[in-house]
């Protein structure tokens, strides 16, 4: 049981990321925003072609036969649509959709209580599902395959159990970590669709899009600046611009150019491949501190004033993917594309120089 340091923290930590403008995550007011901006059907999803394209087969299939369709698991980074995937499956079969998400799962009980007020075709939508508690995960193996499960009654010799018979329906599961999921969970899922990040060329539809429903004046360039600083993800996109639609308000006319764009997102720190404050801040002490590395994860974090965990699992993921940041045996590594960002040269004492004789990565590791 953690302690309430360690409640403190990450209530601290969830606090930082709704405060970061090009956090993944959302916070409360802001699901409201975008449950509004949402796609209601396959077809005015933009992106992610393959997986509409699979997804649409396997509705229309279920739908032709009269029957329920296969249990769904998306996978795939926070904010790339994995509930508005959920939200339309309900939607395409015109079935109730009931939401919940693992962590609120935490007892065997509560699982049963959702399943057994389920109707025949409802759509079951477990977000974070692979932090589901372990003895609910045993009974919705049996809920997903045979669609009965076993609720015990008591406890020791006298306990008994009562078979639960569950209507037919779609269970469509959400992970942000499929490596965490349990193999026999993850192999009842007929279907299994993993989300990758957007082209800035189909953000910039989105955002032109998002501008229509909020009614914002932009212009192609206005769209094209918020797109490339929006990190691959669509909602990201939408913050950005509703930040660059009230900067546009108060600071000009109203309307979102290229110009106003790239000011406002200045203001808010967002460089123009959406690095923010802390990504900046931990390639600067790296670089400019630490001569590019290697250099330990916690070594890092106290340098940027943050915990540990905020560097690891906030700024270093994006950092990994851009190609500025290499995790190593030996510590953490600035790359020559992130000296390159910085306006740096790579030093002769970098990992990554010529001149270097020390090895990268452990030999012994193969």
């Amino acid at each position: 049981m953690s302690g309430p340091r360690e409640q403190d923290l990450e209530a601290a930590e969830a606090e930082f990321l709704h405060s970061r403008v090009v956090a993944a995550e959302a916070s409360g007011d802001e699901r409201a925003v975008e449950a509004a901006l949402r796609p209601k059907s396959l077809d005015e999803v933009i992106g992610q072609e393959r997986v509409r394209e699979q997804l649409s087969l396997v509705l229309q299939a279920a739908r032709s036969r009269g029957r329920t369709p296969d249990h769904v698991l998306l996978s795939g980074p926070p904010g790339l649509g994995k509930t508005t995937l959920a939200m339309i499956i309900a939607a395409e079969m015109s079935s109730p959709l009931r939401l919940t998400s693992g962590p609120a799962i935490t007892h065997a009980g509560d699982l049963a209580a959702i399943l057994s007020g389920l109707n025949e075709g409802d759509v079951m939508f477990v977000d974070e599902i692979h932090r589901m508690n372990r003895a609910a995960e045993e009974m919705l193996y049996m809920a997903m395959e045979d669609f009965r499960v076993d609720v015990v009654i008591g406890k020791g010799p006298g306990a008994t159990a009562i078979p639960l018979e569950i209507p037919p329906f779609t269970l469509v599961g959400a992970t942000t970590r499929a490596g965490l999921l349990p193999g026999p969970l993850r192999d009842r899922f007929g279907f299994t669709a993993h989300l990758e990040f957007y082209e800035p060329s189909e953000l910039d539809l989105i955002v032109r899009r998002s501008a229509r429903m909020l009614e914002v004046d932009l212009d192609e360039g206005g769209s094209a600046e918020i797109a490339s600083r929006s990190r691959g993800t669509p909602r990201i996109a939408n913050r950005l611009l509703r930040r660059v639609r009230d900067f546009a308000q108060v600071r000009a006319d109203g309307i979102v150019t290229r110009d106003i764009a790239h000011r406002a997102l200045d203001l808010y720190e967002v460089d123009p491949i959406g690095l923010d404050r802390l990504d900046r801040a931990v390639l600067d002490v790296l670089c400019r501190r630490f001569g590019g590395g290697p250099v330990g994860l916690s070594t890092l974090a106290v340098a940027v004033g943050e915990e540990r965990e905020t560097v690891e699992e906030v700024a270093e993921p994006f950092l990994v993917r851009c190609g500025f940041l290499a995790r190593t045996p030996r510590g953490r590594v600035a790359t020559p594309a992130a000296w390159a960002h910085l306006g740096l040269a790579v030093p002769a004492g970098s990992p990554w120089s010529v001149e270097a004789d020390l090895p990268l990565f452990d030999p012994s590791e193969g």
